[in-house]
């Protein structure tokens, strides 16, 4: 498949969100992420306003989903989402009940692997139990508190070619991965390229970062558009990219 540019916006509010998705959109982004940070402030209304204000966008909703799977998803669906987000650490069957739900409301599904003792075996439960989407993702606190020990802190390439062989769908590592790195992993066989804190949102205070965004962004996309098809056995279907709400 070709490879995909999604911004995270990881804002607090609804107007830097759109602010910063109009950038996006002149820049050559293909998906909007409404963020955990922005969900939290705002509901369902940053993802109703997303759906307004860039109908023919795919929209992200990143909830990270731990319980009450099918209610969430649905919620989701319903405000216009394309994808939602589920966390391998939630049970078997909450995974289930946000794949069952995808299905009824023709939403894709994103597993994220977070926190698992296993990076691998939970982003292939994930693949397993119908997602349609593996994140492969190391987490801000776990980064943040673990260089502040004087260690170095894992990044999603340490195990990213490992991931990519597990799964049969595609993958995005997410997780303190600098602009070159981001661009670099469709070479690694992950072809969803998730731009957020700290390239595009400053991410002590989750707000866009400073400087020109736009020329930022801009070349990001051309980068990674120009990388070409990558191989990948179960491709997102279509379906799961149409206008929706």
């Amino acid at each position: 498949m070709q490879p995909i540019v999604q911004i995270s916006l990881d804002v607090t509010t609804i107007e830097e969100a759109i602010e910063t998705a109009e950038i996006a959109m002149r820049s050559g982004v293909d998906w909007l992420e409404a963020g955990t940070p922005l969900i939290l402030a705002e509901g369902l209304r940053a993802v109703r306003e997303l759906r307004a204000r860039f109908p023919d966008t795919p929209i992200v909703a990143d909830l990270k989903t731990m319980d009450g799977g099918y209610l969430e998803a649905e919620m989701m669906a319903r405000a216009g989402a394309n994808f939602v987000v589920v966390m391998a650490r939630a049970h078997p069957e909450t995974i289930h009940a946000v794949c069952r739900a995808g299905r009824d409301f023709g939403v894709g599904v994103m597993g994220d692997n977070l926190g698992c003792p296993d990076m691998v075996a939970g982003a292939r439960q994930l693949a397993e139990l119908g997602c349609d989407v593996v994140i492969h993702h190391i987490g801000f606190d776990e980064r943040g508190g673990i260089a502040a020990r004087g260690e170095r802190a894992p990044t999603p390439l340490d195990q990213l070619p490992e991931v990519v062989a597990a799964v049969d769908v595609p993958v995005q590592a997410v997780g303190g991965l600098s602009i070159d790195q981001a661009i670099a992993t469709p070479a690694y066989g992950a072809p969803l390229v998730v731009i957020g804190a700290p390239l595009a949102i400053n991410p002590e205070r989750f707000e866009s970062a400073g400087g020109d965004i736009e020329q930022v962004l801009r070349q990001i996309c051309e980068a990674v558009h120009a990388h070409g098809d990558v191989p990948v056995r179960r491709p997102i279907s279509p379906d799961l990219l149409a206008c929706r709400g």
